[in-house]
């Protein structure tokens, strides 16, 4: 089983600053991706940035320039550094991750969220 755990919710500002983290534990093979998705209140969960084990990252385009995703191979976690918030920046943050197992068997593993607000 592989836990993953998130940090770093809150209150901010708009144009202010967030730092997200996240980090993957327990029975670790290989992991394939961390990302970071988002759900707004009533809006589907959609993808805000991935990073594969390659480096190849991925964003949003509503998030391009502002937010940046990076990664400890060795202690297995990934942040998500965001600037320059907005309102509609408002959701539950979830970091993902994807593991691969042996014979190269994909799944996906969830952590349990954490808010980020973005209100004056």
């Amino acid at each position: 089983q592989v836990r993953v755990q998130e940090s770093g919710g809150g209150l901010v500002q708009p144009g202010g600053s967030l730092r997200l983290s996240c980090a993957a534990s327990g029975s670790i093979v290989s992991i394939y991706a961390m990302a970071w998705f988002r759900q707004a209140p009533g809006k589907q969960r959609e993808l805000v940035a991935r990073l594969t084990s390659s480096d190849v990252s991925t964003y949003a385009d509503s998030v391009k320039g502002r937010f940046t995703i990076a990664r400890d191979a060795v202690k297995r976690t990934v942040d998500l550094i965001m600037s320059n918030l907005q309102p509609e920046d408002t959701a539950v943050y979830y970091c993902n991750v994807d593991h691969q197992g042996p014979g190269s068997l994909r799944k996906d593993y969830w952590g349990q969220g954490t808010q980020v607000t973005v209100s004056s």
